[in-house]
């Protein structure tokens, strides 16, 4: 007769019914005895790993998941795909975000950045089967849409460090991982989807359907010593967008009272098609008993284009004439209906490419040397190059301000603050009225004023701006090598085993930023857009401008209708937007893995730490102005840093199938990359400050170093059956050495005086960016859930809820006092999924919720800005049938679905700072998915 130790929380819920522990429960209590804790756990293991075989479909996910989360040493979420390209959402990122804890901020509609309990995705970081990973974007965050969920078998989030971990974060790590070729059947399989965009098409030339396919081959070879999983998926998604974008809301007086009023908007309606080609090869080798080896490659070959139409529309801050406020709500102190007269409109068809290409390779060997030691190496290369080829074409009723046929328009404020609509008196779809030409002065260029001899007093000045190109590209390369070494101990100590190990990466991420102005070749004519470009109108009824001229921007710039300049020659912005920080990173770590009981209560976990070195290096450019032109010289500025991390995991097994995890450990985050960059902008003051330098500068500060936390996790587990489980987690974090701006101090050896033009023997420059300093406490709360309603009743066998709620504090305090709000901290996170799955019919509703938080978005000219994002639920749901499950022999291998996503049609708000304030607007629709999966 089994015993179990019940906890007060255990035998209530056997009360309700559904507290089961036989699935894992040991055979008898003389066998226990025999048993140490870490042979109990690996035991159990085992039985669970064969209770998985019994089970298919979702419910096996979740099952699997479960296990990863129990047996896993550190605290962990995981995902588990029932087969290769079938992980349970259509995007890696939004299966991620569902896990408890987490959550993801959308980017163009898809779930792309993801945080760990409430810290941004800079303090994260994404490996690749135990392997750190580059990124597109301009910093060290992922953006998960570049990897496809189609071929990845599973996904492990560590919200608890380990020595043994190859990357730091002080949120955690998400580690990707592929399958390995000698642990599953053989299979043939071939999936497919067809999607379709809940918005029609919004551009005549946008597309409004795509699909997705995959192929994937797991097989082995020579008596089962040679294993190999060959993936390859292709991917052609399309998304549509109706955007509401406001340039802010300055203050207006009526009567003696300010009133915030609408400066100005720029609307558009985006059609994008995200497009990919993916390509996973791994090869699993045992060439002798002692030795085994594991080959993986990843190619992705990723794009994503946009094509942007839409109306920008001066208002309080354009040049018109009679600014009024026809209605004011004096509770908000808004202007909700105002009106303007004689205004002049810029009339945008964009184009947007961001092409990035992703190549990551490993191989690692494990070697047995005996029966107590065994040795691992790894050496693995990860690199990407993207490409932004961004433009904007302009077109109005004539060149410059105030030429050609003004507006008079009126607004007013929508209800539920998504936005104005507005009432113009032009038709803005007439190509002989609206043609191409720079409507507004805003080209404020020395150098394009001086191509076009446009002089002070000529009154063409600053018109020779008809579009802008934007061309950013970012190379990030990572080389990785590391040697390890187990130890199994058999001396009757608390330590069963020790590991050592030493690991080298080197990183070096080179951004180049440039912009050209775009001049017409007739200029200073503006031009009716030839016949051939046109597309005929797009529709901005959404914001109540009516239809709009469409034309094919982008054939006429390579039909050479534009001329070029750069920005660079008289805008300092791509200088401090230019360049190149290396990271060579040399770790030593051990490990001990523990045994022990305390009093009657087995415990296991392990102690561990990790010593990190890094060399850094930063290369840019210091520039100035001379005559109205950028003059720069290159400069390269070293830095060096240690860093001591210690980590603890311990389990305590209080009850059969119930144990408390602990967990404490110091870990770190480096800096954004874009911040620790050595470009800078120098000026020479005739009066020292402060701190007794003439020189200040400007820009990226390359001696930041990471930011630190110690962090303190205490959590109870209950798995009270084979898909059942319930938890509870508390978790702190002392948050040390934050960045904030600030000042600092900066060596000038070998730059001259300009009083003199001697080059004294040192000088500094005092300088003004980003700081290391301040900090706080950052602490919450976490529940979580997988019940199995069969449980509870005969009646609900196949239905099952996951469940998952996330309460955050922080208290992060700037150096000068201030209260600061960490970037990706929503202080709610829930996520819920209700699911059935019986005779092969499934079906899932799920919903992830998050409150208000600061966001990373990108600016003008592919800058990173924060600002303040709205709380959003999003709702996805799916349906499918399994034909084998179901009976049908003849079809079995077979199984089709149905998926809707964003069913609520939820918008991306932004706002500034109020409420009210409407930044951004973003209605992406609904989208939808109906796919098959076949296995041969």
């Amino acid at each position: 007769m089994n015993k179990f130790k019940l906890s007060l929380l255990t035998m209530a819920m056997a009360t309700v019914g559904i507290s089961h522990f036989g699935a894992y429960a040991l055979e008898s209590d003389t066998e226990a005895e025999r048993l140490s804790p870490t042979e109990a756990r690996e035991r159990a293991r085992e039985k669970a790993e064969l209770e998985v075989i019994e089970i298919r479909g979702f419910r096996r996910s979740v099952v699997e998941s479960i296990n990863t989360k129990r047996f896993s040493t550190n605290v962990v979420e995981a995902i588990s795909a029932e087969d290769i390209g079938k992980l349970p959402d259509s995007s890696i990122a939004e299966s991620i975000a569902r896990l408890p804890g987490l959550t993801a901020q959308r980017l163009d509609g898809r779930a792309s950045r993801v945080s760990i309990r409430g810290f941004g995705e800079n303090e994260s970081a994404t490996t690749f089967n135990g392997r750190e990973q580059v990124s597109i974007g301009d910093n060290r965050g992922v953006e998960f849409d570049l990897y496809p969920s189609e071929i990845m078998s599973g996904v492990t989030v560590y919200k608890t460090p380990g020595a043994m971990l190859e990357a730091e974060g002080i949120a955690g790590v998400i580690d990707l991982q592929t399958v390995r070729p000698l642990n599953r059947e053989r299979t043939v399989q071939v999936n497919g989807q067809m999607e379709k965009s809940g918005h029609s098409k919004l551009n005549p030339d946008g597309n409004d359907t795509g699909f997705r396919g995959t192929f994937s081959y797991i097989d082995q070879f020579a008596d089962d010593r040679v294993g190999i999983a060959f993936a390859y998926t292709k991917m052609n998604s399309p998304n549509q967008e109706k955007r509401w974008n406001a340039w802010g809301y300055p203050d207006f007086e009526v009567d003696g009272q300010q009133y915030a009023i609408l400066g100005g908007a720029k609307p558009f309606v985006r059609s994008s098609t995200l497009k990919r080609d993916s390509a996973m090869l791994v090869v699993e080798a045992l060439p002798t008993d002692n030795l085994k080896l594991v080959f993986d490659a990843l190619y992705v070959d990723f794009s994503d284009e946009k094509i942007l139409r839409g109306i920008e529309i001066p208002f309080a801050w354009g040049y018109g004439r009679g600014t009024s406020a026809q209605e004011i709500d004096p509770a908000t102190g808004f202007v909700t209906r105002g009106s303007v007269s004689d205004e002049y409109l810029v009339v945008r068809n964009d184009l947007e490419t961001r092409d990035a290409k992703l190549k990551s390779f490993g191989l690692n060997l494990d070697y047995t040397l005996n029966d107590n030691w065994t040795l691992n190496f790894d050496v693995s290369h990860s690199s990407v190059d993207r490409t932004i080829w961004s433009f904007e074409s302009y077109a109005g009723t004539g060149r410059g301000d105030n030429f050609g046929v003004g507006d008079n328009l009126s607004y007013e404020l929508r209800q539920g603050n998504s936005g104005a609509v507005f009432t113009p008196t032009l038709d803005y779809s007439d190509f002989n009225l609206i043609q191409l030409g720079g409507p507004r002065s805003w080209g404020w260029s020395s150098a394009l004023n001086d191509k076009y001899g446009l002089e002070d007093g000529n009154p063409l000045q600053n018109t020779a701006q008809d579009g802008f190109l934007n061309t950013p590209t970012v190379d990030d390369e990572l080389n990785a090598f590391r040697l390890a070494a187990s130890q199994m101990l058999d001396n009757g100590g608390i330590i069963t085993q020790m590991h050592y190990g030493v690991s080298y990466r080197e990183r070096t991420k080179e951004k180049f930023s440039d912009g050209f102005y775009m001049t017409l070749r007739n200029f200073p004519d503006t031009l009716v857009v030839p016949q051939e470009y046109r597309l005929g109108s797009v529709n901005l009824d959404f914001i109540g401008m009516g239809n709009m001229i469409a034309y094919d921007s982008g054939r006429m710039l390579r039909d050479g209708y534009y001329d070029l300049l750069s920005e660079r020659l008289t805008n300092d912005s791509h200088s401090f937007k230019t360049w190149k920080v290396s990271e060579d990173v040399l770790s030593f770590f051990t490990q001990a893995d523990l045994e022990m009981e305390l009093g009657t209560i087995p415990v296991t976990g392990n102690i561990g730490l990790r010593y990190i070195r890094t060399e850094q290096s930063s290369q840019g450019t210091a520039f100035g102005n001379e005559g109205g032109l950028i003059v720069s010289s290159p400069t390269d500025v070293k830095h060096s840093y240690s860093h001591l991390l210690p980590s603890l995991n311990l389990i305590f097994d209080v009850a059969e199938n119930q144990s408390v995890r602990f967990g404490a450990a110091k870990t770190m985050s480096r800096a954004r990359l874009d911040e620790m960059n050595a470009s800078v902008g120098a000026t020479y003051n005739q009066q020292p400050d402060d701190n007794g330098n003439f020189w200040s500068i400007g820009g990226g500060n390359p001696l930041l170093e990471p930011k630190e936390a110690i962090g303190l996790d205490l959590s109870y587990e209950n798995y009270f059956s084979d898909a059942g489980y319930f938890a509870i987690a508390y978790f702190w974090k002392d948050l040390k050495n934050w960045i904030f701006d600030g000042t600092y101090q900066v060596e000038l050896d070998g730059v001259a005086d300009p009083s003199t033009g001697q080059i004294p023997p040192t000088s500094t420059a005092t300088g003004f960016g980003k700081v290391n300093g301040g900090g706080g406490t950052l602490q919450g709360l976490e529940f979580s859930v997988s019940l199995p309603l069969g449980e509870l009743s005969d009646a609900l066998d196949g239905f099952g809820l996951l469940a998952s709620y996330t309460v955050i504090d922080q208290n992060v305090k700037m150096p000068n006092g201030n209260a600061y709000e960490l970037p990706g901290l929503s202080k709610n996170i829930q996520s819920y999924t209700v699911f059935y799955e019986k005779n092969g019919f499934q079906a899932r509703v799920s919903a992830r919720i998050r409150s208000s938080f600061k966001g990373d978005v990108y600016g003008l000219g592919f800058d990173t800005q924060q600002v303040d994002i709205n709380g959003e639920t999003i709702v996805d749901a799916q349906i499918g049938f399994d034909f084998g499950e179901a009976g049908f022999d003849k079809l079995d291998g077979l199984s089709i679905f149905l998926q809707g996503q964003n069913l609520t049609n939820e918008a991306f708000v932004t706002t500034e700072g109020n409420a009210l304030r409407i930044r951004d607007y973003q209605d992406y629709g609904r989208n939808f998915l109906l796919g098959f999966s076949y296995k041969f």
